[in-house]
């Protein structure tokens, strides 16, 4: 699996995580800082080229990272096709994939230790979307909100 990750910091979650990617063999593609070669980590670019490679399916799922997630889930969100969901637990990753079929984490680099970071990305991977006919039609309606976001002239 390919796997985005970005970060307007690097720390040694970032890493760690990287590293815990890198084990089962998913292939990481790094952004923001956490690439020596991305002059542009400022945390609006970092987890929108994240979001960006998910949408594109120039890579499977993404991780963003930052201070508190909520700047990260605010910019990785606004690009269409993207469900970003900052959790902070496996149940909330849990539901977030099972419900909202969510294909961007959000982690809080504050908040995230990295014990509950493991946690959360063995369910995040292990976690399969709901295909009953009930979310099914939840997540047609969230995409008609993006098309209809898209096109609304105010």
């Amino acid at each position: 699996m390919k796997i985005a990750i970005g970060s307007d910091e690097r720390t040694n979650l970032t890493d760690r995580i990287v590293e815990e990617l890198k084990q089962p063999g998913h292939e990481v593609i790094p952004f923001g800082s956490l690439t020596e070669n991305d002059p542009e980590v400022d945390w609006p670019l970092s987890y929108s080229k994240v979001a960006l490679a998910v949408a594109t399916q120039k890579a499977d799922e993404g991780i963003v990272f930052c201070w508190t997630g909520t700047g990260a889930s605010i910019a990785a969100n606004k690009v269409s096709g993207i469900r970003a969901a900052l959790c902070h637990d496996a149940q909330t990753a849990r539901g977030a994939r099972i419900w909202n079929h969510t294909n961007v984490l959000v982690l809080s680099l504050r908040a995230t230790t990295e014990a509950i970071a493991k946690e959360i990305l063995n369910v995040w991977f292990s976690t399969p979307y709901s295909e009953d006919e009930w979310n099914l039609l939840q997540m047609e309606r969230i995409r008609q909100l993006e098309k209809s976001a898209a096109t609304s002239k105010i």
